[in-house]
């Protein structure tokens, strides 16, 4: 048997109680921004780290409301999140030189969303080369970061940026 070590992982399994419907809307309530993967807050929007990444640095942008819908969104509401995914790409780019992006959201349960309640959208940077034999192989995929230094990189650039 092979053996894949993930011990980040423990405290998520360990957690007692029930998950919060809307993780999302859990964090925001929230104060403790690092503890709820909330890298920034703006006026109509929130960036968090993707507690379950497709890859090294994957983000989601969400409205603060819970909105299942596109059409639910304010025009600026539309437009804020659209400069923050432009914002956190150039960013990402910067710090940890990605030579590329998948983004999107997955709008309904049957596209695959997660948590189909709430929209938003992924920003999963990509590397020449980064696809290896794990996933090929073992269908499992390798991030080579801790959401604790991916934090922190991300909110030491915020900082030093303003």
């Amino acid at each position: 048997m092979d053996q894949l070590w993930a011990p980040w992982r423990l405290a998520y399994v360990t957690k007692a109680g029930p998950t919060p419907d809307c993780f999302i809307c859990h964090g925001l309530s929230q104060t403790a921004d690092r503890e709820n993967l909330i890298v920034c807050r703006r006026e109509t929007c929130v960036v968090m780290l993707n507690k379950f990444p497709y890859n090294n640095g994957h983000l989601l942008v969400a409205p603060l409301s819970h909105k299942a819908k596109l059409a639910e969104l304010s025009q600026v509401e539309m437009l804020e999140m659209q400069q923050v995914l432009t914002e956190f790409a150039g960013i990402i780019e910067t710090t940890m030189k990605a030579d590329g992006f998948n983004i999107g959201l997955n709008l309904g349960k049957v596209a695959g969303a997660g948590l189909p309640g709430h929209l938003h959208w992924h920003i999963v940077p990509r590397w020449n080369g980064d696809t290896n034999f794990m996933p090929v192989l073992t269908d499992v995929r390798v991030i080579v970061q801790s959401l604790d230094a991916l934090y922190d990189l991300l909110t030491n650039h915020l900082q030093s940026a303003s």
